[in-house]
C-alpha cells in the first residue's frame, strides 16, 4: 500500500535496483529457448525463401494458376495473365520484380500484427526470450520509439490486406480453369488455392484490429445485434490466431511454391476433371 514516502519510480528497464536480485539469470529448469529457437528459425526460413522468390522474377505464372507473390500484378514487365490481375500501373521504367510492389502490403500486415510481434520479440530480439527470464538488455522502451513505434500503423496494413485477401480470391476463381482457360475445371493447383485462400482470410479475419473495427467504440451490444454476432465470431478466430498465422504463412508459401514448380516444368498440374 502507498503511503506517500516512496522514493519516485524510475523505470530502468529489467535490471532496475527495485526488482528481486538473484545470482542466476532465471530459474527455470525446462527447455525455454526451445520454442524462440524454432520461431526464429521457422521465420526465417520464409524470409529466406520468399526474398529469393521476390525477387527471381521468373516462373510465377502457369496458366491458370498465379502465384500470390506476384497478384495483382502492377507493373508493364508482368507475364500476360489472360483475365488475370495484371495492372500496368507502373511503366516501362519499372525494371525490378513486380512481386516487390505488391509484397509490402501483406508483409506489412504480417510484421505489424499483433501475434509476430511477440513471435520476433522474442525469437530474434530476446524481449523477452521466454516467460520469466529476463531480457539482456538493459533498457526497455517498448513501442516507443523508432522504429518500432511504426507498430502502431497495423491497423491501417489491415485496410491494404483486405483488397489483397479479395484478389487472391479471385484467383482462386480463376484457378477452376485449365491451361486453355476453359472453365469447369480442377486440378491439384485448385485445391492449393482452395486451402491457402481460406486460410488467409481466415488469418485476415482473426486480426485484433479487425475484431476492434467490427465491436469497438460500442455502448451496449444489445442494440447491435449484427455487429455482435461478428464481433463473437470474429472472437473466436481471434483465439486461434497465432495457429492462423502459421498455417497462412506456410499455405501462401506453398501456393507459391507449387507454382513455381509448375511454371519450371518440374512437373504437369494433374487435372482432378
Amino acid at each position: 500500500m502507498a503511503t506517500g514516502t516512496e522514493p519516485p519510480h524510475v523505470n530502468t528497464g529489467v535490471h532496475e535496483a527495485t526488482r528481486a536480485t538473484i545470482a542466476p539469470g532465471h530459474l527455470r529448469t525446462d527447455r525455454w529457448w526451445l520454442a524462440p529457437a524454432l520461431t526464429a528459425a521457422g521465420l526465417l526460413a520464409f524470409i529466406v525463401y520468399s526474398t529469393w522468390r521476390a525477387f527471381a522474377n521468373d516462373d510465377y505464372y502457369a496458366a491458370p494458376y498465379v502465384s500470390p507473390f506476384y497478384s495483382p500484378c502492377l507493373a508493364e514487365n508482368c507475364e500476360p495473365m489472360r483475365a488475370g490481375p495484371n495492372w500496368e500501373i507502373f511503366g516501362s521504367w519499372w525494371g525490378l520484380s513486380p512481386a516487390l510492389l505488391i509484397l509490402i502490403f501483406p508483409l506489412g500486415f504480417r510484421l505489424t500484427c499483433y501475434y509476430y510481434r511477440k513471435a520476433y520479440y522474442r525469437g530474434f530480439w530476446a524481449s523477452p526470450p521466454a516467460c520469466a527470464v529476463a531480457e539482456p538488455h538493459k533498457k526497455y522502451t517498448g513501442e516507443t520509439r523508432f522504429p518500432l513505434i511504426l507498430q502502431n500503423i497495423h491497423r491501417y496494413f489491415f485496410y491494404a490486406a483486405v483488397p489483397v485477401a479479395g484478389i487472391l480470391t479471385y484467383d482462386t476463381v480463376l484457378a477452376f480453369r485449365d491451361e486453355n482457360y476453359e472453365w469447369g475445371h480442377m486440378g491439384l493447383g485448385t485445391l492449393v488455392f482452395l486451402v491457402n485462400i481460406v486460410l488467409i482470410w481466415a488469418y485476415t479475419l482473426s486480426c485484433h484490429s479487425c475484431r476492434h473495427i467490427i465491436g469497438g467504440r460500442l455502448r451496449h451490444f444489445s442494440k447491435h445485434p449484427v455487429r455482435y454476432r461478428l464481433w463473437d465470431w470474429v472472437g473466436r478466430l481471434n483465439a486461434r490466431h497465432m495457429q492462423l498465422a502459421w498455417a497462412s504463412l506456410l499455405s501462401v508459401a506453398l501456393a507459391d511454391f507449387y507454382v513455381y514448380l509448375v511454371a519450371s516444368g518440374v512437373f504437369d498440374d494433374p487435372r482432378l476433371f
